[in-house]
């Protein structure tokens, strides 16, 4: 497994608006993508830092994975990607080596990117993404 970069840090939202127009007016960063990952009851927005990305992540039902987080930790950094150069081996590499993981193989995420997290009880309590847009 190589990994190339961070490819974004994904922070949780209640509302998806206002955290917008905090990155927009006070960083002076542009959204360039908002999105909706049904299948993961999310919506995203992205502002992009040199070759890093912000993903804002705001939960479109209570009972989806965003919603739960806001719900027993409240709003912050939810996960770091790490843009892989094959996410089936980093995957099954990562597994290999004793790591547990949520996802056992790639999913579509955001972006068009394959992704796959790591547990973060194996990972020293961060909640893990492998990305990779093969």
């Amino acid at each position: 497994m190589r990994i190339e970069r961070i490819e974004h840090i994904g922070i949780a939202v209640s509302n998806l608006d206002e955290a917008i127009r905090f990155y927009e007016k006070v960083l002076n960063l542009t959204c360039y993508s908002i999105e909706e990952v049904a299948d993961q009851k999310v919506r995203t927005a992205f502002f992009k830092i040199g070759e890093t990305k912000i993903e804002l992540l705001e939960s479109t039902d209570p009972e989806g994975p965003i919603g739960k987080f806001i719900e027993k930790k409240g709003e912050g950094i939810h996960h770091i990607a790490y843009q892989v150069d094959d996410i089936e081996q980093a995957l099954a590499e990562t597994e290999a080596k004793g790591v547990r993981l949520i996802d056992k193989s790639p999913r579509k995420g955001a972006e068009g990117l394959s992704i796959g997290f790591l547990h973060p009880k194996n990972t020293a309590g961060v909640l893990t993404e492998f990305c990779s847009n093969k």
